[in-house]
């Protein structure tokens, strides 16, 4: 049964159906028929679906420490210096990945100053650019993907799982590598997918791959050193390795083309790993092989360490609202095992799934550019009848759709109350419908309707990112330390101020006042930059408070007391109070408060 016939299935079986499921059912079928007219029509629904899940509160967001504001401060300084080569934060060498992204985000953050935006390069917003363009070409990709395992209709529901999917949405808003490099991994095996499936020449659906689908295939992988490193290169290799054991051979892969693959992939990546090399006499690749990958592979490093099994729970959040019906295909991709295209749905999946449970650090996007494959098995499975919500538990994990919503509606209200003292009002009934539509889609798929309760799902989903990022975020003004503290120092009078920080030393911070902040490491160092002249204003975290007071005491200094800003480090997981003292103000300073 192709994924048209099975929709048209479900709507005829629902259309004499009255009430609020039947109609939400009939309705995402109408929006999947509409979509899957055309292929141009099926790009614009998915940006647009893109769009309303990734922008809402990508410019409120602040820097989040503490990868985001690392990669965003080494971008920056890169248009301060004019040094591309180089990857620095403040003055520490920042060799832990290649340079794509930071050329990406300098280039954008050049283009918005190019334009003439005002103060461009403080402005978290542009550095996401980049991030937020590779999460939307993500989407459209795993449609291309999808194409080569199903008609247009499945291919447009599968990338709009993906797109939809929490994992995604959080990416898109953050200036790092993940989103793009999603999109480059989906490249690379939407490209040997079909090298693989056109390995038998019987149908014009298995035709031989063209260059044009091997040159994809290449370039991706040489966008993709150079976003991260190894990992296309590990998704691709583990796939393919799994592959020519399975087929016993690997007379498949000429199609690929490895010599004028691998010249263009020297050409691309090459330039700059030979300047860095030259630059910093070999300390790059020291460091971001041994200092950052291996050390991911042994321990947990920055506390990210995390046991076997850890992404199998993680992924019933991280690829919500999908990710209970992927569960229940499980027993599909078993049966249908030796099948070409579960065969290499799999391999994209399970081997390097596997790498990232045996390696020790752990964090929840490792295997985002996994998720495109997972969303493709699960519609393969729907349009090959491999969902039966009669059997037994079936109804009963598929309700479990409804935890994610209804927790983060809980929780949201608890975490704005204790930090903040106040409730998410405005966003407290789109968080209700978000709850109400995942329990239609459970509902739709008690009712058998399991095509229309993905595309219900996705639907709650575009309104709980809405308003989680877009309504609940900006009024937590206890996680917001680093901007609050920004505008303590941006309401001085003294314009030029120069500022330094004891004991707060979030990346966010760096970022948000300039990579001239200077991060004292004692009592006498604070009073030693306070002595200097001129206006200066110096942030002293709570921890460090008695011995600033007794440094200041001992030097018969007499600082003005500025503000005094309290919240929650989210690094830490402890409340944190900053108090900020200036010495050198002109003579309307500003009153003593707290922000």
């Amino acid at each position: 049964m192709t994924s048209s016939t099975a929709g048209t299935a479900v709507s005829h079986a629902d259309e004499t159906r009255p009430g609020v499921i039947g109609g939400a059912i009939r309705l995402a079928e109408r929006v999947l028929a509409l979509g899957a007219a055309s292929h141009p029509r099926a790009a614009i629904l998915l940006v647009l679906l893109g769009l309303a899940c990734f922008l809402p509160g990508i410019v409120s967001l602040q820097p989040m420490d503490r990868d985001e504001p690392r990669f965003a401060q080494a971008s920056k300084q890169m248009l301060e210096t004019g040094d591309l080569v180089d990857i620095r934060f403040q003055g520490e060498a920042r060799h832990k990945k290649p340079v794509g992204i930071y050329w990406a985000q300098a280039a954008a953050v050049g283009a918005a100053e190019a334009l003439g935006v005002p103060e461009a390069r403080s402005r978290i917003f542009f550095y996401r650019i980049p991030s937020l363009l590779g999460a939307l070409a993500a989407a459209l990709l795993t449609y291309w993907a999808a194409l080569a395992f199903l008609e247009r209709r499945g291919a447009l529901l599968a990338a709009a799982l993906f797109t939809a999917c929490i994992d995604l949405a959080a990416e898109a808003r953050l200036a790092k590598t993940d989103a793009l490099l999603a999109a480059c991994a989906v490249a690379a095996m939407g490209a040997l997918a079909r090298v693989w499936l056109g390995r038998v020449r019987l149908t014009r659906e298995r035709a031989p791959a063209g260059l044009g689908t091997t040159s994809i295939f290449w370039l991706a992988l040489a966008l993709g050193i150079l976003v991260k490193g190894p990992m296309v290169p590990m998704f691709a290799g583990l796939a393919i390795l799994v592959l020519c054991i399975r087929e016993g051979s690997a007379r498949w892969l000429s199609e690929l083309r490895f010599g004028s693959g691998l010249l263009l992939v020297l050409a691309i990546v090459a330039p700059w790993f030979i300047a860095i090399a030259w630059k910093t006499g070999g300390e790059f690749f020291a460091a971001s092989v041994g200092k950052d990958m291996l050390a991911k592979v042994g321990s947990g490093t920055e506390r990210h360490w995390g046991p076997p099994g850890f992404y199998a729970i993680a992924f019933f959040a991280t690829f919500w609202p999908a990710a209970i019906f992927s569960a229940l295909a499980i027993p599909f991709a078993w049966v249908n095992r030796r099948d070409d295209h579960v065969v290499f749905l799999l391999a994209w999946i399970v081997p390097s799934w596997i790498v990232f449970e045996a390696v020790a650090t752990k964090l929840p996007h490792y295997v985002l550019p996994l998720y495109p494959a997972v969303a493709i098995l699960t519609v393969v499975a729907l349009v090959r009848g491999g969902f039966d919500p009669d059997r037994r538990g079936a109804r009963t994990s598929a309700g479990l759709v409804v935890l994610i919503p209804v927790g983060l509606t809980i929780g949201l209200s608890a975490v704005a109350w204790s930090f903040d003292h106040a409730l998410p009002l405005t966003a407290l009934p789109f968080l209700l419908i978000a709850c109400i539509l995942s329990w239609l889609a459970w509902a739709a798929f008690s009712r058998r309707a399991v095509e229309a309760a993905l595309g219900i799902g996705i639907a709650a989903s575009v309104v709980l990112s809405s308003s989680v990022f877009g309504l609940v975020q900006p009024v937590l003004a206890s996680l917001k330390v680093s901007p609050r503290l920004g505008a303590v120092r941006d309401a001085l009078p003294c314009k030029a101020a120069q500022v330094a920080t004891f004991g707060y030393r979030e990346p966010s911070f760096v970022f948000t006042i300039g990579t001239d902040l200077d991060m004292v490491e004692s009592g006498e160092a604070a009073t030693a930059f306070l002595k200097q002249g001129g206006c200066r204003l110096i942030f002293v975290e709570g921890r460090y408070a008695k011995a600033f007071a007794d440094a200041i005491a001992a030097a018969n200094l007499h600082p003005s007391t500025v503000a005094t800003v309290s919240g929650f480090n989210i690094n830490t997981g402890r409340r944190t109070e900053v108090t900020a003292y200036a010495a050198g103000l002109d003579p309307a300073s500003p009153t003593e408060g707290a922000q």
